[in-house]
């Protein structure tokens, strides 16, 4: 669905698709990371409230961040970046898994 381009962002009935996908990601304009999101799934935030990742792990089992959510407002080159690395760390991370339960 396309919008309007100005905010509120209005939808521009008429322009829906759909798409099959197994996963979304989506690259918004950034507020911060949802802190009752972070407080649900139990990720330590840093002083100024994004994941506490260091190497994209989180305080919580098996939840990663990457982009604006570990680093705070940045450039898109940054995210796509750190969206690269992070998905080499939770390859690592499944990697891991696997090989213990075999």
């Amino acid at each position: 669905m396309r919008n309007s381009g100005a905010p509120p962002f209005e939808p521009v009935p008429g322009t829906e698709e759909s798409h099959p996908a197994e996963l979304v990601l989506l690259a918004m304009g950034f507020l911060g990371p949802e802190q009752t999101l972070l407080e649900q799934l139990g990720v330590e935030r840093d002083a100024r409230s994004n994941a506490d990742a260091p190497a994209y792990a989180t305080s919580a089992d098996g939840v990663f961040a990457a982009g604006d959510a570990r680093r705070g407002q940045s450039l898109i080159v940054w995210a796509i970046n750190e969206g690269r690395q992070c998905a080499r760390e939770v390859d690592r991370w499944l990697g891991d898994l696997s090989r213990a339960a075999s």
